[in-house]
């Protein structure tokens, strides 16, 4: 029996088994605690982040951790990408569900023109 970070875990790594990145099309990963939402675009071959972008920020770090929060870091995730020419990604979840505010980042982050 495990815990439900042990479960998150494994369904992470069942996921990331076939979801790589690369410096064309980086892996756009995301990471959630309670009180953030952090998001980084990986290249995996080289093995380096391209862009981050977090609601850690000092704009952003005085909010609460709503789907609202959420829509702004996947703004900004967006418009950092654009500038480092950053187009397509592949979405990693993260092993959690596509819903709520892993959903808002991902939706907000397609609207800034990326595609996934």
């Amino acid at each position: 029996m495990g815990t439900r970070t042990d479960a998150r875990a494994r369904r992470h790594r069942r996921v990331r088994k076939s979801v790589k990145g690369t410096a064309t099309r980086p892996r756009m990963a995301v990471y959630r605690s309670n009180k953030y939402i952090y998001v980084q675009l990986v290249d995996d071959v080289a093995g380096r982040t391209l862009v981050s972008a977090s609601s850690q920020e000092k704009d952003l770090r005085a909010e609460n951790l709503n789907e609202e929060t959420a829509t702004k870091v996947g703004e900004l995730i967006g418009d950092r990408a654009k500038k480092a020419g950053v187009t397509e990604v592949v979405f990693d979840r993260g092993g959690y569900k596509y819903h709520g505010k892993v959903k808002a980042l991902a939706d907000a982050a397609r609207k800034s023109g990326l595609e996934f």
